[in-house]
């Protein structure tokens, strides 16, 4: 595990959880961004990445 991968991760982890829940196009896109960078630290990290929407993983 890296220490870069796993900043990655949870900084897409706090991203995508700010705003998987709004409703405008800009919210979204934000959290589509988060979960595409919560990935690059889980695919460095040598970990799957998520594949479900964002919020549909709880």
């Amino acid at each position: 595990m890296s220490v870069k991968g796993n900043i990655k991760e949870a900084a897409g982890f706090i991203k995508e959880e700010m705003n998987e829940h709004s409703k405008t196009a800009e919210g979204q896109r934000k959290a589509a961004e988060g979960r595409a960078l919560r990935n690059e630290g889980r695919i460095e990290d040598g970990k799957a990445p998520k594949t479900t929407p964002p919020g549909a993983d709880k």
